[in-house]
């Protein structure tokens, strides 16, 4: 049943890329406009996937960060939470087109994981690989945003399974597939590798406010 709904789902949003569902046409200034062009506010937060939601124990997390550092790592639930802590309350916003506000996220800044990892200079891109197959990509310097993060707490809660739990990426100035659920290594590399969706049909940046759902 999992693989019917993972296969439907990628038919149809593979659809919404090729059609331009949703495209305005628009962009926006996020310094001046709070919600990007097309998305509608929320309440609630809605749960996406790819029909696989991967049911980790925080014993059983291990984070592996890897590729062009000089300091490779294999963090586990204890050595995750002996690095600073970090709070932060934002907006997020889907490429589905619904955006909520004022989401309060606890766990690791991405400051903290580079001083510990120490990526090389000619490290550009950032690569994502879930427990679910998902993988997704940034570069560097979006990653290095002071607002990107690797999230264990939503409200101040554990993140739930169906939410990413135990532990997800949570970027804000991006569209949210690029906050990699359930992720399991972070490889710092010299190329470029778009992602899942990225290979699909998506945008390989997703700025909401340039409106940049789709592959140009």
């Amino acid at each position: 049943m999992l693989g019917k709904v993972k296969e439907k789902l990628i038919r149809s949003k593979k659809k919404w890329a090729e059609e331009g569902r949703l495209l305005t046409g628009e962009v926006a200034d996020p310094a001046v406009d709070r919600l990007p062009p097309g998305q509608r506010k929320v309440d609630q937060w809605p749960v996406l996937d790819l029909g696989i939601q991967p049911e980790l124990t925080q014993d059983e997390m291990r984070l592996e960060i890897d590729g062009l550092v000089e300091n490779p790592v294999t963090l586990d639930w204890q050595g995750l939470h002996a690095l600073p802590k970090f709070s932060q309350t934002t907006d997020i916003h889907c490429v589905t087109a619904w955006s909520r506000y004022d989401n309060r996220f606890d766990g690791v800044s991405v400051a903290s994981l580079i001083d510990l990892v120490k990526p090389t200079q000619a490290a550009q891109f950032v690569l994502f690989e879930a427990h679910d197959g998902y993988t997704t990509n940034l570069s560097r310097a979006v990653f290095e945003d002071e607002t990107a993060m690797l999230a264990t707490h939503w409200e101040g809660a554990p993140l739930t399974p169906d939410h990413g739990g135990p532990l997800r990426v949570v970027v804000p100035k991006k569209y949210f597939w690029k906050s990699a659920k359930w992720v399991k290594r972070i490889t710092f590399s010299a190329d470029d590798k778009p992602g899942f969706w990225e290979v699909r049909g998506y945008h390989n940046d997703g700025d909401p406010w340039q409106e940049e759902r789709y592959a140009p």
